[in-house]
C-alpha cells in the first residue's frame, strides 16, 4: 500500500534509522532480554546518532524534526528491526516534552541537551499500587516549604525505573483539592528517592520497571514543572500524543506479527498442503489484512492531524483503541496458526503475543478510551 505524507527524506531517515538497529539492537536483544535492562550506553549511542529527541530544536540538542513522522518511522523500525523493550520512545517522546512544553528556559536549558545525548535517562512516575488511571486517587503527597517542596509516597510500575536520572512524578500539592496535582523532577541520588523491585512482567522483558518510593525527598523549587496546582491539566494534554504514540506502536507490532504469520503458513505442511492453502486460514488472513490496512491509513491520518495540532483527544483514543485491539487479534491469530511452534519461545510470534498484552492497557485502557469516545458521541 502506497502511503500518504512520507518523503524522500523521511525514507532516508528511516534506512539509516533501520541500519542503526540492525546494527547495535538486534544481535544484542535477546541478552537484554535475560537481564531485564537495556545497557545506559545504548541511550547514549543512540543519541550521539541524533535518534534522541529528534524534535528539539538545536540549541537543545535536537535536530529540529517536528515532524512527528519521524518518531513514527522509529517506532515503526522499532517493532521491525528492533527491541521494543527498548523505551528510548519514553524518554524522548513521553517525557522530554513535558520541560519543553511546560518548563522555563532554565529547566530546558539544564535538562534536555543531556537528554538528547543520552547522558540522562528520563522516566514518569504517575500510577501507585491503588491508584492508575484515576489520578485523582493518588497518595503521593508535596508539601509546600521555604525553598523546596516535601515528597512522600510510591509509585509503582515505572518504565525506565532503573536506568531514570530524571523522574517526572506526580504528586498531589492540596489535601483539599484531591484534582490538584504537581509535577516535579525528582533527581538519581536525591535523599529519600530509593528504587525498589525491578518487576518482573508477562512481556516487554528488556524493559527495567521498578517500584520508586519517595520518604521526605527534599525537591528544589527550580525542580517543578510550570505551576504546582495544573499538573493533572498537563498530564492530560499529553495524553493526545501518548495515545497516538501507542497506536503506532500497535499497530506496527501487528503489522510484523501477520508478515510471521504469513510467511510460516507458506511454508508449514498439514495434510499433504501448505497450510495457507486451507480456507480458514487463508480468510482469517484475509480479514486481518483488510483490517490492519484501514487501520494504517487511519493513523496516518492522525498523524496528519497531529503534525497540524488538530488531533482530537476522542479521535486519538479510536486510534488506540482500534489498534491495540487489532493487535491483540493478529496476535492471537498467529499463535494459533502457528500451532504448537506458537507456544514456544523460540518462535518470534510467541515473543510478539506476550509483549502486545501491555497495548489494551497502557496510556488509558480500552475501557477508558470507549468512554472517551462514547462522550464524544453521546455527550
Amino acid at each position: 500500500m502506497q502511503r500518504l505524507g512520507f518523503c524522500t527524506e523521511h525514507d532516508i531517515f528511516r534506512e539509516a534509522y533501520r541500519a542503526f538497529l540492525q546494527k547495535e539492537v538486534q544481535p544484542n536483544k535477546q541478552a537484554w532480554r535475560q537481564a531485564g535492562i537495556v545497557p545506559r550506553e545504548m541511550f547514549q549511542k543512540m543519541g550521539a546518532l541524533g535518534f534522541l529527541l529528534v524534535w528539539a530544536d538545536e540549541e537543545h540538542g535536537g535536530l529540529g524534526l517536528w515532524d512527528f513522522r519521524y518518531q513514527q518511522i522509529m517506532i515503526e523500525e522499532d517493532n521491525r528491526f528492533g527491541e521494543v523493550g527498548f523505551y528510548h520512545t519514553l524518554h524522548s517522546r513521553l517525557v522530554a516534552p513535558y520541560i519543553t512544553h511546560f518548563g522555563n528556559a532554565a529547566q530546558q536549558q539544564r535538562w534536555l541537551p543531556r537528554c538528547a545525548t543520552g547522558e540522562t535517562i528520563l522516566a514518569i512516575a504517575m500510577t501507585e499500587p491503588d491508584a492508575g488511571s484515576d489520578l485523582a486517587g493518588m497518595k503521593t503527597r508535596a508539601q509546600e516549604r521555604s525553598d523546596h517542596w516535601l515528597l512522600n509516597g510510591a509509585k509503582t510500575y515505572i518504565s525506565n525505573g532503573i536506568n531514570g536520572d530524571v523522574v517526572l512524578v506526580a504528586a498531589k500539592t492540596n489535601p483539599e483539592n484531591p484534582r490538584q496535582i504537581g509535577l516535579f523532577l525528582v533527581e538519581r541520588g536525591m535523599p529519600g528517592f530509593e528504587r525498589g523491585r525491578q518487576l518482573e512482567k508477562m512481556g516487554l522483558h528488556a524493559q527495567d520497571t521498578a517500584e520508586l518510593f519517595f520518604n521526605e525527598v527534599r525537591v528544589p523549587k527550580e525542580n517543578v514543572l510550570g505551576d504546582s496546582a495544573l499538573g493533572l491539566q498537563y498530564l492530560k494534554a499529553s495524553l493526545v500524543e501518548e495515545r497516538l504514540i501507542s497506536a503506532v506502536g500497535s499497530l506496527a507490532n501487528a503489522q510484523c506479527g501477520f508478515a510471521l504469520t504469513r510467511d510460516y503458513v507458506n511454508e508449514r505442511r498439514a495434510f499433504g498442503k501448505k497450510i495457507a492453502d486451507f480456507q480458514n486460514t487463508r480468510f482469517t488472513l484475509a480479514d486481518l489484512a483488510a483490517d490492519l490496512e484501514v487501520a494504517q491509513v487511519y493513523v496516518d491520518r492522525c498523524v496528519d492531524l497531529h503534525n497540524a495540532g488538530e488531533l482530537s483527544a476522542h479521535s486519538a483514543a479510536k486510534a488506540k483503541l482500534v489498534t491495540s485491539e487489532l493487535e491483540a487479534r493478529v496476535m492471537d491469530a498467529g499463535v494459533q496458526l502457528h500451532g504448537g511452534a506458537g507456544y514456544m519461545q523460540e518462535y518470534e510470534i510467541c515473543q510478539r503475543f506476550l509483549d502486545a498484552r501491555v497495548s489494551r492497557i497502557f496510556a488509558g485502557s480500552s475501557e477508558i478510551m470507549k468512554e472517551i469516545i462514547a462522550r464524544s458521541v453521546l455527550g
